[in-house]
């Protein structure tokens, strides 16, 4: 970024479809949720890549083969190749092989996804700790993941493999709410043992140099439902990020971010690719976006005026995070959040 923290969203003249060259998309909550496609997300990907974006997804979920999530893709109308999807499992297998000798063993705990990536960085997955491996790795395993699996990350953690995880993200979201997701996993296996993984996935940069190296990208935006993966990763990496509202971050963590976490972008969902964003302006001792005006009186945040919901949204970021400067911001917008009905 271009300064030490952002103070409000940026607007933009153009379409972001066309400001930038690659979209880095995230795939849960952003394009689909519980195999099933969100809202806007077909059209939408689809004029954008018709227009000449390039179109590429990030996932934190090394469950599936880039193989499997680019037939997905395809088959919700969205038509990707494998080497369109870059996976957590791809980058954390590339952390292990800098590492560890060609044809090392590596008890895995977790899916497809990072068996195949494994042996695709010479590494031989292994099922269990009395295999001899020298290594662990732990990926999200879908719902029917075994309890045996992380007793066996245990015990060969204990008698001196090095852990990697592919990801720590807490939560995923899902048809029916929100989830477990990997990082909640890996605490059972921290507790267990004390000892303390190796992590690739966003937000870390073992994540952002495989998204770069496998997609080329020159001006990419990262595109993302979670503050503490997608946007924190754009933010480490040093690129622009648009969050969109389809997933788990709801608008009163997004008032609240501390500076890394906080976007260049905010739209409702997918359409945001397609059209230019609104400048939010100072107004008095307030931001103005569209026909919203917020501002700060005492310990809270207030609005006023009337129209597009996050609009009034953009303005409260903008009041809440100069008020709050390096830090989170701590005012109670709880009224101001309600008169957007989001």
């Amino acid at each position: 970024m271009s300064q030490q923290y952002r103070s409000r969203p940026l607007g933009s003249d153009v379409a972001l479809s066309e400001a930038y060259d690659t979209a880095l998309l995230d795939l849960d909550g952003v394009v689909y949720a519980g195999g099933h496609a969100i809202v806007h997300a077909v059209e939408s990907l689809g004029s954008a890549r018709e227009g000449g974006m390039h179109l590429a997804y990030v996932t934190n979920n090394a469950l599936r083969t880039p193989d499997a999530v680019a037939e997905h893709l395809t088959e919700l109308g969205v038509p990707a190749e494998a080497t369109d999807v870059i996976t957590s499992a791809q980058a954390v297998a590339r952390l292990m092989a800098d590492q560890l000798p060609s044809g090392a063993r590596v008890l895995v705990v977790g899916g497809e996804g990072l068996r195949v990536a494994l042996r695709e960085r010479g590494l031989v997955p292994v099922e269990s700790a009395d295999d001899d491996p020298v290594a662990v790795v732990q990926g999200f395993g879908g719902p029917d993941l075994p309890w045996g699996r992380f007793a066996e990350a245990a015990y060969a953690i204990s008698r001196g493999a090095v852990w990697f995880a592919s990801n720590t993200d807490l939560t995923i979201p899902g048809a029916r709410g929100i989830a477990p997701g990997n990082g909640a996993a890996v605490e059972v296996v921290r507790i267990a043992t004390g000892a303390e993984p190796q992590v690739a996935g966003k937000p870390l940069p073992p994540m952002h140099r495989e998204t770069v190296l496998r997609t080329g990208a020159k001006r990419p935006l990262v595109v993302g439902d979670r503050l503490d993966t997608d946007i924190e990763g754009a933010f480490n990496g040093g690129v622009d990020s648009l969050l969109v509202l389809t997933g788990v971050t709801d608008a009163a963590q997004l008032i609240a971010a501390e500076p890394r976490y906080r976007p260049t972008y905010v739209d409702r969902d997918l359409r945001g690719l397609l059209t230019g964003q609104p400048e939010v302006s100072e107004d008095g001792d307030g931001f103005r976006c569209g026909g919203w005006t917020a501002g700060v009186r005492g310990e809270v945040l207030v609005l006023d005026g009337e129209g597009d919901a996050i609009d009034g949204l953009r303005a409260l970021c903008a009041a809440a995070w100069t008020h709050a400067g390096e830090g989170a911001c701590g005012l109670d917008a709880r009224k101001a959040v309600a008169r957007l009905d989001l």
